[in-house]
């Protein structure tokens, strides 16, 4: 958490990571946790830093006002709440710049995981990519404004995974990071399966599989009705393909010509007993999905521009639901994780977490860490 801000460092940290929200969100926090001799230090009746802060780094001049003219601390943590509660996310396009966002999204993770001392870290790690390109290019919403009844939707229906929608949520201004330290603990609302009631943002209760796009399906078919223009998104994987529910609700979408409606599929050929395709055998997935009357694209679900582009084909679809088979690679940036199934469901223990950010840091070692 940040206690002292230096303006050059917070605008590095801003062009960094591009969070505009976030960046805001830590300048409030920093508001709130400084004691008081540093908050006089920062502001008196000659001079304010945050609001010269918010002008520098933001260009945002009626922030910047907002904040010079508020009589308190108080009022300037009310000034950059209104800020970011009216603003939208700003969407990333640079692929580049959305991979490190990414890579640090992969890092939380692991520290998140270590100290709830249980959880899951394939399936999250592999989808770390696809989240970070939803969240910070792909969706509409407000994350200081989670109930906007404009924003899209998305479902996550393989529940355990949730870890990866925590870690990006956080990252793009929905909740301060250091919360994350709280997933799985007795009352937090990062539970081990998501919530709906618990944390704002979040779509639906998930945990058993196969529920998902049922659920994610009759959104989509109730905003047709409505004739909201928002776009319904769900997040399956490819174990809970077992389950008969799931091919109930897609032979709803494609009877019903769902062109709302958009299905990521986390193929990443893992399920918790092993490998997909030996314990209940899936392909020829994509020609499932086209005999019920589904649009099917394949990609790789690590490279930022497929994703993007996938999902902005299926928003040109007419009267059929898009199924996105996203091939990727479970315990994806961490070498002794990548592909065992054996890691589907539990942590990394200290020695393995210090290895794991380690990998992340360096890029498999490509690179010094800041670290060492």
């Amino acid at each position: 958490m940040v206690k002292h801000i230096h303006a050059t460092q917070e605008k590095q940290f801003w062009l960094h990571d591009g969070r505009k929200l976030l960046t805001l969100h830590q300048l409030q926090e920093a508001l709130s946790d400084m004691n008081d001799a540093t908050f006089r230090h920062h502001v008196d009746r000659n001079h304010n830093d945050f609001a010269a802060w918010s002008l520098d780094i933001f260009g945002d001049k009626k922030l910047a006002d907002s904040i010079r003219k508020a009589g308190s601390r108080k009022s300037m943590i009310n000034a950059i709440d209104n800020a970011l509660k009216n603003a939208e996310m700003d969407k990333i396009t640079d692929a580049h710049h959305l991979r490190e966002i990414a890579n640090r999204i992969r890092q939380d993770l692991i520290k998140m995981l270590l100290n709830a001392g249980s959880g899951h870290s394939a399936g999250p790690l592999g989808m770390a990519d696809i989240f970070t390109a939803f969240y910070f290019n792909l969706l509409n919403h407000k994350p200081r404004d989670p109930q906007w009844e404009e924003r899209d939707r998305l479902f996550l229906s393989n529940g355990h995974i949730v870890p990866i929608r925590y870690t990006t949520m956080a990252h793009a201004g929905y909740f301060p990071i250091s919360e994350l330290m709280t997933l799985r603990k007795l009352h937090t609302r990062l539970q081990g399966h998501p919530e709906r009631m618990r944390l704002p943002g979040v779509e639906s209760t998930s945990g058993p599989l196969g529920s998902g796009l049922a659920q994610a399906a009759g959104y989509a078919y109730a905003a047709r009705m409505d004739r909201r223009k928002f776009n319904v998104y769900c997040i399956a994987s490819d174990g809970e393909h077992d389950s008969g529910n799931h091919w109930e609700a897609v032979l709803f979408a494609g009877k019903n010509k769902l062109q709302n409606l958009t299905l990521v599929i986390d193929r990443n050929n893992i399920q918790i007993d092993g490998y997909t395709e030996n314990i209940m055998p899936l392909e020829p997935l994509a020609d499932k999905y086209r005999a019920f009357n589904w649009h099917v694209i394949e990609i790789d679900g690590h490279n930022m521009r497929q994703i993007i582009d996938s999902v902005n084909e299926a928003k040109a679809i007419y009267e059929k639901p898009t199924a996105i088979i996203a091939h990727v690679i479970p315990g994806k940036g961490i070498s002794f994780m990548e592909n065992l199934p054996e890691w589907h469901g539990k942590p990394p223990n200290a020695q393995e977490a210090k290895r794991a950010l380690h990998e992340l840091r360096t890029l498999g070692g490509k690179i010094k860490s800041e670290h060492e």
